[in-house]
């Protein structure tokens, strides 16, 4: 037997966190009957619907794309964007772990697992994510010394990032650089960068955890083996012990 909450979230139908507020909200019903209790327990054969839907407990399935510019990371988008799903064509329902801009490139992995997911994005599993940054200006040896330090306005906290500069054009009064974080904040990399009072050009997540996609064009995808997806569980472990 396992938790109610986790069996909805492995099912991929959503995290685990949103299974809860679902479970709360008393819109789970388990054998016909609502369970609106935290931590319940459920057999394998139990038949869970949430507002009404039966959970179909799908096989696991890990993929990471290069995701191109110019697509959002939902499954439908209130402006009619493009987005990441449009780009793929399996037979199994998978969602984004986590977000990238609009305007961002890069790793960007897709899954139907919930319990995977969480741990690829909750802060408390420290997953370095490394980033390419085209800057507006040039990063100073104090703003260097910031990033590494850790930032902060006393609105907003940022932990200590690995910073290794690439190249810098002062004609033009650019850089560019690696920007390695262990956390995912919202819109992270460019609002640091605003705190030190530059501007993002550029963005491109060039590595999650030690996940890359530079053999991939943008908009393909592959599948994960098994044992990319062991390591990266292994990593969110020892990142949690932090």
């Amino acid at each position: 037997m396992e938790r109610l909450q986790k069996a909805i979230a492995q099912s991929g139908f959503c995290s685990r966190r949103k299974a809860e507020e679902y479970i709360i909200q008393g819109k789970v019903k388990v054998n016909g009957k609502v369970v609106d209790i935290l931590g319940s327990k459920v057999k394998p054969n139990d038949t869970i619907t949430i507002n009404g839907q039966a959970l179909v407990r799908e096989d696991k399935v890990y993929y990471v794309m290069n995701k191109p510019k110019g697509c959002v990371c939902t499954s439908k988008d209130e402006h009619n964007r493009k987005t990441v799903l449009d780009y793929i064509h399996i037979d199994q329902r998978v969602y984004p772990v986590g977000r990238l801009d609009y305007d961002t490139s890069g790793v960007l992995l897709l899954t139907n697992d919930g319990d995977f997911t969480n741990k690829m994005i909750h802060p408390r599993y420290h997953l370095p994510k490394t980033y390419i940054v085209n800057l507006q200006g040039i990063l100073s040896e104090d703003d260097i010394r910031k990033l590494r330090k850790g930032l902060s306005d006393g609105k907003e906290t940022f932990l200590p990032a690995k910073v290794y500069m690439l190249e810098t054009d002062p004609t033009r009064d650019r850089c560019r650089f690696e920007l390695t974080i262990t956390e995912g904040k919202n819109h992270q990399v460019k609002n640091m960068m605003a705190m030190l009072g530059h501007e993002v050009r550029r963005l491109h997540r060039k590595r999650f955890g030690f996940i890359e996609a530079d053999t991939l064009k943008p908009g393909e995808i592959r599948q994960l083996k098994p044992y990319e997806v062991k390591k990266l569980l292994y990593l969110a472990n020892q990142g949690e012990t932090k």
